[in-house]
């Protein structure tokens, strides 16, 4: 009688198990690119798990955070894991706001370099930049924030998050742009690559460094589709998606004269990625999108 109880136990536990692995398999990860809510560019992501981890990535300017907090509220309020690409406010101003909202963030990462190398280097930024290390340094948030490295992993329900590059603090060309952090996510289905506002020598950096890791099936387009990554670099990561933190205007080259009127170089950009035959482009101007990835 013992015996057949024990058995029926170890067949029920089997059996739950099965069940669960097939509920989950079926699960979709969902990969949310938030659109701007006012005319400034900015850039912001959500991914919530099979599991709803709740990864953010960067997160946009303040005039976004009420739109962010529409999701991060049914999320329970809370994140798991936020990456900030670098400190530049229409990239981290929402983090800043969810930390004084209380939003329950659980690991932070960014590369930072200190607060004189911004004041130098990065001068029309470095308010923003020394007000976030500030924020960061506060008792209630610091033990919460990591400095990654290159090549550091990390798995997060089943997603490996690699860290291809970070802040590169002897760029100082274009210098705030230039110390993005450089981030993978691989499901083992589908690769995800996330740029910030990565531009020309990190792009070579990349090449020389991390060409193997490179290829993905879907890119954030660097500094919001213009004057950002190269040619060269998009090439070799050959996306089948392209996601476009990109607001009407930036994406027209509209100055406020017309279509192609403005002095950006989002024409250039878009003409690279018709080369490269991507047939799905989502572009931050045509609202929140909402894309679910394997």
């Amino acid at each position: 009688m013992k015996k057949r109880f024990i058995f029926a136990l170890v067949f029920i536990v089997i059996l739950i198990s099965i069940v669960v692995s097939a509920l989950n398999s079926n699960k979709k990860i969902e990969l949310i690119q938030l659109s701007p809510q006012g005319t400034n560019q900015m850039m912001g992501y959500i991914i919530k798990t099979k599991n709803d981890n709740i990864i953010v990535i960067d997160g946009g300017n303040s005039e976004d955070t009420d739109n962010f907090m529409t999701y991060i509220e049914k999320y329970n309020n809370k994140v798991d894991y936020w990456f900030i690409t670098h400190p530049h406010n229409d990239h981290a101003s929402v983090l800043l706001d969810a930390i004084d909202r209380n939003v329950n963030i659980e690991n932070i990462y960014i590369s930072l370099n200190d607060k004189d190398w911004y004041s130098k280097n990065d001068p029309t930024r470095a308010e923003f930049a020394n007000m976030l290390i500030d924020k960061l340094n506060n008792n209630n948030i610091k033990n919460k924030v990591k400095e990654p490295q290159i090549n550091e992993t990390l798995r997060v329900d089943g997603i490996q998050i690699e860290i291809l590059g970070i802040k590169n603090p002897e760029i100082t060309d274009n210098a705030g742009n230039e110390q993005s952090m450089i981030i993978k996510f691989d499901t083992g289905k589908t690769s995800l690559l996330i740029l910030g506002d990565a531009g020309e020598k990190s792009s070579k950096k990349l090449l020389e460094k991390q060409k193997d890791k490179l290829k993905s099936d879907i890119v954030q387009m660097s500094h919001h589709g213009q004057a950002g990554a190269t040619k060269e670099l998009y090439k070799e990561i050959s996306p089948k998606i392209c996601l476009w933190p990109t607001p009407e205007w930036l994406w027209n080259n509209d100055s406020g004269q017309g279509e192609n009127s403005g002095q950006w170089k989002t024409f250039e950009t878009r003409s690279w990625i018709e080369e490269l035959g991507v047939k799905e482009n989502y572009i931050a101007k045509d609202k929140d999108i909402k894309i679910e990835i394997k």
